[in-house]
């Protein structure tokens, strides 16, 4: 059986743990540097006092896992991942944000090529239903394929759940994000992980090579809501992640080759109620599909992510002006993501 630890038993790394033994894996130990994290593992993931260590390498040279799972806040990632595969470790899932910054990202994955190990971050959009559905509906005849995505949301964080938001953009699209457009809501919030994260909140526009695009409204004055509207080329799916339900509209069969003007043109309607895949369950699947060797994100993937986000910080920086994905000289600046 292959043996997996957690780094980081947060209420996340808990989650990672159910996720491991869900998966068939053998959960043999957890490590945090708060010991009131630990006990909070040890009695939710009925583990005894042996399993869980105050140190990481010491739990990874004393066990010996196939398998570790990365569930600290961000800043540590990237050394984790590092020194996970630096000791033999067969496979790691790092959390998301993968790293903060681009040449982090960067050391992951070579670090990771280089002693055979295999990298997947837990990016989990395309093993959870409630996204899925409206991206095989907006895939549809009815919806004549996808063209865009607009988030409107409360304060979720750019980069704790907007990172999400860029990866799912790659699922609809098939291609990754070119080009990011900011603007950052003028206050920062406080980060609830602590006072030396920060998360910004604001408006994020990225635009694919195909012209696809995604739309992030997440302002600081807004409490509250996640509404998704997957657009297609005929119509709309407009989702209330929060209620739980979706709307289709779409143009009539024998209107759907008709000019885009006549946006207004008698269309067909429905609502479903959404089929919820749990965060647990999706990270099951994360860790089974990066055993198997395929359909899970990778550390390529997380590196989108990681860029695209590093872009967005540039195009305000430089006036909220739009820019190319690729940032030169950015590659190395660090961002205070949880």
């Amino acid at each position: 059986m292959i043996k997996a630890v957690v780094i980081g038993v947060g209420r996340m790394g808990r989650r990672h743990g159910k996720a491991i033994r869900s998966a068939g894996l053998e959960l043999v130990g957890v490590a945090d540097g708060m010991e009131s994290s630990l006990q909070m593992a040890r009695d939710e993931l009925s583990l005894s006092a042996q399993q869980c260590y105050l140190d990481p390498m010491e739990m990874i040279r004393v066990l010996k896992p196939d398998l570790v799972c990365v569930a600290t806040t961000a800043t540590s990632h990237a050394d984790l991942t590092c020194l996970a595969a630096e000791m033999g470790v067969r496979y790691i899932l790092c959390e998301k944000p993968m790293a903060t910054s681009v040449a982090d990202c960067d050391r992951m994955i070579s670090t990771c090529a280089r002693h055979g190990a295999v990298l997947a971050v837990n990016h989990q959009m395309r093993f959870i239903s409630q996204y899925m559905r409206p991206k095989a509906i907006v895939e549809s005849d009815e919806l004549g394929g996808f063209c865009g995505l607009h988030v409107i949301a409360g304060n979720c964080g750019l980069a704790m759940n907007g990172t999400h938001f860029v990866e799912l953009l790659r699922l609809l699209a098939g291609e990754p994000a070119e080009e990011v457009t900011a603007w950052f809501s003028p206050d920062v919030t406080p980060n609830p992980r602590g006072p030396e994260f920060e998360d910004r909140a604001g408006f994020v526009r990225a635009r694919t090579a195909s012209g696809k695009r995604l739309h992030i409204e997440a302002p600081s004055d807004q409490g509250h809501g996640l509404t998704l509207i997957y657009s297609g080329h005929h119509g709309q799916v407009i989702v209330d992640m929060l209620a739980g339900w979706m709307r289709v509209n779409c143009r009539k069969e024998e209107h759907r080759s008709k000019p885009s003007t006549l946006y207004g043109l008698p269309w067909d309607s429905w609502e479903e109620a959404l089929s919820l895949t749990d965060v647990e369950t999706a990270t099951q699947m994360v860790i089974e599909h990066m055993i198997a060797g395929s359909g899970y994100p990778s550390g390529a993937d997380g590196l989108t992510a990681v860029s695209t986000l590093v872009a967005a910080h540039a195009s305000v920086a430089k006036g909220s002006v739009p820019v190319p994905l690729k940032q030169p000289n950015w590659e190395d600046h660090r961002f205070p993501w949880a």
